[in-house]
């Protein structure tokens, strides 16, 4: 029995999927990312920025929630974003940098990081006082549902879609951090005469993220419907 599970796993086939990013910042981010992942020293590791990410993550989402008694906790979610995608977005780069790739290994740990690190940051967001709740948890909501199209379109289309027109997750990040600035000035906004907490505009980001999902979803069943014709 043994012997027939170690042929079964010898027999699999495993094709790593093409990357794309058409993101804003990808050319210039990419160039950083291979410049710095080459100077690298030697102790650090692949496994040891993946949890970094995962740490700057969680450590953004407790700032959020700290952030509700005292709205300099903003600077820490600031810091937390930044190490956030340094150690998310390096840990891949130093792999292919030091031909140390672990195609399957890698893309399933990288991507429940990010699940678990959004659970965590939009949680915190939540507790922050900052945006109400139902709007953060809606978010949340949507970017799960965009994940899971991304991560089932890599494996029946073989691409892997790193960003979705000019926005990528360094996008975001940017975004997030250009708003927690604003914040540290005022909580609220003004759209047309009406005030309220500036990130609840973050519906705007919910409505966009649900769909382009529902695009991608009807685009990429149509596409496997005629590549994979009934017989």
């Amino acid at each position: 029995m043994s012997t027939r599970v170690i042929r079964m796993k010898e027999d699999v086939a495993f094709r790593v999927a093409r990357r794309v990013n058409e993101a804003l910042t990808a050319s210039v981010e990419q160039r950083t990312l291979q410049w710095m992942a080459a100077r690298m020293p030697r102790w650090v590791s692949s496994d040891g920025l993946t949890v970094l990410g995962l740490g700057a993550q969680i450590g953004a989402g407790i700032s959020y929630a700290l952030a509700r008694y005292n709205r300099w906790a903003l600077l820490l979610v600031i810091a937390c974003v930044v190490l956030n995608w340094f150690g998310d977005s390096m840990d891949g780069t130093l792999a292919r940098v030091r031909c140390q790739q672990r195609p399957r290994y890698g893309f399933y740990v990288d991507h429940m990081v990010d699940v678990f690190g959004a659970v965590a940051l939009m949680c915190g967001m939540a507790c922050s006082g900052l945006v109400h709740w139902q709007v953060a948890i809606t978010m949340l909501i949507a970017f799960l549902l965009l994940s899971c199209e991304s991560y089932l379109a890599t494996y029946t289309l073989s691409e892997f879609q790193l960003s979705q027109g000019m926005f990528g997750p360094t996008e975001i990040r940017l975004l997030l951090i250009v708003g927690n600035v604003a914040l540290l000035r005022s909580p609220y906004s003004t759209i047309f005469g009406h005030r309220m907490l500036l990130f609840d505009r973050g519906v705007i980001a919910t409505v966009g993220m649900l769909g382009i999902a529902v695009l991608l979803t009807v685009g990429h069943t149509t596409q496997l419907y005629r590549e994979e014709p009934l017989p």
